[in-house]
């Protein structure tokens, strides 16, 4: 009983800390200075945003908790048996709330990656398997533009090569929305397809792959990029686009020097806007190459079964002749290609993070 004490006042200790911090963003976010810097106003009101949820669950707390020490006083008491009676319906009742608002209140205060929240940059690419590589590559691309457009989400094409036979060589596009890299980063691997090739005139089942990278979108802040280090290369665009598509030098070709990374776009008829477009996807991708170190680290650490920093891992199997989508590192097969393939993938998304949480709890575990 003293560890449920004790878990108890350590819970109501954190959400104490947790309403300080809530009073002073709800201060903050009505300061005319906060309001009139823009950037700093759109953090501050996600922060709010994010606490308010656990204020809620906060101020449920300790209605159960206070409920329940109701309850107990009136059941101590005896005097009144019908009264008793009521008492005990509602310790039970409030006994079985409990230990699932704990839980809940656990997972919410689980520290969030402060990437989660950001924009991202996704890039897909077709891998072994000819042509049928580059139709796979179109479909995951579809699939995901369809899915970002479930959400509410706006996509914007920054670069793209097209297969001979349809599809895409390779493509890359931003995501712009609410917590999208924190939702797509699990993503990120090595997509395999099980299926007869449109190309394929014998019928036999081919096994072809697609590369899917997610970048958080890094502002100028996140990572600074010397333009010394950084060849700049202009070309005539190719693609949809009319007339000027072949006659102006307005596509960009960015080359960092140290580590020679290159970033490009020819989304834009304007020069200056596909720069723009580069240099962000290039922040994005130097950012990004320092956080997959950190997040291989921290899933070596921790034993991680999802982590979005293994770019070559084979993490999804689409099989089309028996209609399944697995998820090799959660062992999570679904008989549902063709609703997932045109878009739902939110159940995988859902326990992938879910794994993801429940590995960040036990790490934590000890402080509750």
């Amino acid at each position: 009983m003293q560890k449920l004490g004790q878990s108890v006042h350590t819970m109501l200790e954190k959400l104490q800390i947790v309403k300080q911090r809530f009073d002073e963003v709800s201060d903050l976010i009505i300061q005319p200075d906060i309001i009139s810097d823009q950037k700093r106003y759109i953090q501050l009101n996600k922060e709010y945003k994010d606490l308010r949820i656990l204020m809620d669950k906060r101020e449920e707390y300790i209605t159960v908790k206070g409920r329940i020490e109701e309850a107990d006083e009136i059941i101590q008491d005896g005097s009144d048996a019908e009264m008793v009676e009521m008492a005990k319906m509602q310790m039970e009742e409030a006994k079985g709330r409990l230990p699932k608002l704990e839980e809940e209140i656990k997972f919410l205060l689980v520290p969030k990656d402060p990437e989660d929240a950001k924009n991202a940059v996704m890039e897909i690419r077709a891998g072994t398997g000819g042509d049928e590589a580059s139709i796979f590559a179109g479909d995951l691309f579809r699939m995901y533009s369809k899915y970002c457009e479930s959400k509410g989400w706006r996509t914007t094409t920054v670069d793209f090569s097209e297969g001979t036979s349809g599809g895409f060589k390779e493509i890359q596009f931003e995501i712009e929305g609410e917590d999208v890299y924190g939702t797509l980063k699990f993503e990120a691997g090595v997509h395999r397809v099980q299926r007869v090739p449109q190309t394929e005139t014998q019928g036999r089942v081919h096994t072809s792959a697609a590369t899917v990278m997610v970048f958080p979108e890094a502002e100028e802040f996140d990572i600074e990029v010397d333009p010394k280090d950084v060849r700049i290369d202009y070309f005539c665009s190719s693609g949809p686009g009319g007339q000027s598509v072949n006659t102006t030098y307005s596509a960009v070709r960015l080359t960092h020097e140290p580590t020679g990374i290159v970033a490009q776009c020819q989304d834009q008829k304007s020069q200056h806007k596909n720069k723009e477009k580069a240099f962000k996807v290039l922040r994005s991708r130097l950012y990004d190459m320092e956080l997959a170190k950190k997040q291989a680290e921290d899933a070596a650490k921790r034993g991680s079964m999802v982590t979005s920093g293994d770019r070559s891992a084979k993490i999804r199997t689409y099989n089309y002749p028996q209609g399944r989508v697995t998820d090799h590192r959660i062992n999570l097969t679904l008989y549902d290609l063709g609703n997932i393939i045109d878009g739902d993938v939110q159940r995988i998304i859902d326990e992938l993070q879910l794994v993801s949480n429940t590995e960040k709890l036990k790490e934590a575990g000890e402080t509750f």
